[in-house]
């Protein structure tokens, strides 16, 4: 069989009806929501009529299996709150497709949890033993789910964890998610390495209050902790960072969150980015110092929560280099070698076998948002990169 790009684009469209937001393209299909596991027993439905055995392990990552020792692609199916069609997806319709017609034995995976809804990259990372499954039954989103209470929507579909002995390399199809591609008017990025990431949650305790009674220079305001602590952090981070450095607070929990209420505890997520192992300690030891600092300064208290994380990656060589030689094949002067500042599956996979990722642009460089979108014939460009790059290898 040949690969097909009319069939690979419709599985894109059906997988995107899976909480289709009604807005653009966009999707809100966040993980083990029903959304989602309907979304994964439709792809296991896929991956039996493509020959595959369906396989779905304990915390819900969906192996579509070959017959003996195979190479594995894929990503992750799962959506940010407010997603986009193809961050994840993508990789996994376009591995379903080279499955298909490769001319080596495939499997496919789409993992669970990518987006982090309990943390970071979380199935691949259990997987990879870089999380322990004991350590996500302690996790919790949000919400204040727990990981163990949100698993359980699995039942029966739940089997044994996958053997990565199996396997000989993986290689991840992904959008951009940046502007590079779309503003340079490329079609690949070959990526050489993908950047590490940090991640906690911090806490300011004060004294929550009257907001006309209490005069100012006595409150002990937890969001005034937060806001303080945010422009310090900026202030004290200025020579350490690289201009690819990046940080956000992305997720602040205010109690009680009343209008005529002085604040009394504020929860947060602190997140940091970068391709220098050493700069991310660096950067951790600040974050710290500064929390504390602005806490004995307004007189309340700081807590933090699990620091989660990955390491930086590098790319492995022949794969990477099977990718160079299809992409020069199909878009002669247009693609790229770059690195990678999105956080991916393939950090976790690449503790059990060699990796390789390539990238398609993202019109607008926009992602995690419903307006996330790529020109059909870059999706399709991609997709003979990578099946290229895989036959290369038999």
């Amino acid at each position: 069989m040949s690969i097909n790009p009319e069939r690979y684009l419709k599985s894109l469209h059906d997988l995107r009806q899976f909480g289709a937001s009604g807005i653009g393209k966009g999707v809100i299909r966040p993980a083990y929501s029903d959304t989602d596991i309907a979304a994964r027993k439709w792809l296991a439905d896929q991956m039996r009529e493509a020959g595959l055995t369906p396989h779905f392990d304990p915390v819900g990552n969906l192996f579509g299996l070959a017959d003996g020792p195979s190479i594995l692609l894929g990503s992750h199916s799962d959506s940010q709150p407010e997603g986009g069609w193809l961050d994840g997806a993508l990789g996994v319709m376009a591995a379903l497709e080279v499955a298909r017609s490769a001319d080596v034995p495939v499997s496919v995976v789409s993992f669970q949890d990518e987006e982090g809804r309990f943390g970071v990259t979380t199935g691949s990372a259990i997987w990879s033993g870089n999380l322990s499954l004991e350590q996500a039954e302690g996790l919790k989103d949000h919400a204040g789910v727990p990981f163990a209470q949100a698993r359980a929507c699995l039942g029966d579909l739940a089997g044994e964890f996958v053997d990565p002995a199996q396997f000989s390399g993986y290689i991840e199809m992904h959008i951009e998610q940046g502007p590079t591609l779309d503003a340079e008017g490329e079609q690949i990025g070959v990526v050489t390495e993908i950047v590490g990431i940090r991640d906690m949650k911090i806490t300011f305790d004060g004294q929550q209050n009257h907001a006309g009674t209490t005069p100012m220079h006595l409150r002990r305001d937890a969001f005034q902790a937060l806001s303080a602590f945010n422009t310090e952090l900026n202030d004290r981070f200025r020579n350490v960072v690289t201009p690819r450095t990046v940080w956000t607070i992305g997720h602040v929990s205010l109690h009680p969150n009343a209008s005529s209420i002085v604040p009394g505890r504020v929860t947060f997520s602190m997140q940091w980015r970068d391709g220098d192992g050493d700069r991310l300690n660096r950067m951790e030891k600040i974050v710290r110092a500064t929390a504390s600092d602005i806490a004995s300064k307004k007189a309340i208290e700081v807590g933090f929560g699990p620091l989660l994380g990955l390491e930086p990656v590098a790319m492995d060589m022949k794969l990477q280099a099977a990718l160079v030689s299809a992409a020069e094949k199909v878009a002669p002067g247009k693609w790229r070698k770059m690195p990678s500042g999105a956080l991916h599956d393939a950090t976790n996979v690449a503790e059990l076998m060699p990796v390789a990722m390539l990238f398609v642009p993202s019109i607008g460089g926009i992602s995690h948002a419903f307006e996330e979108d790529t020109d059909e014939a870059d999706l399709v460009a991609g997709l003979h990169v990578l099946s290229g790059a895989v036959n290369s290898l038999s």
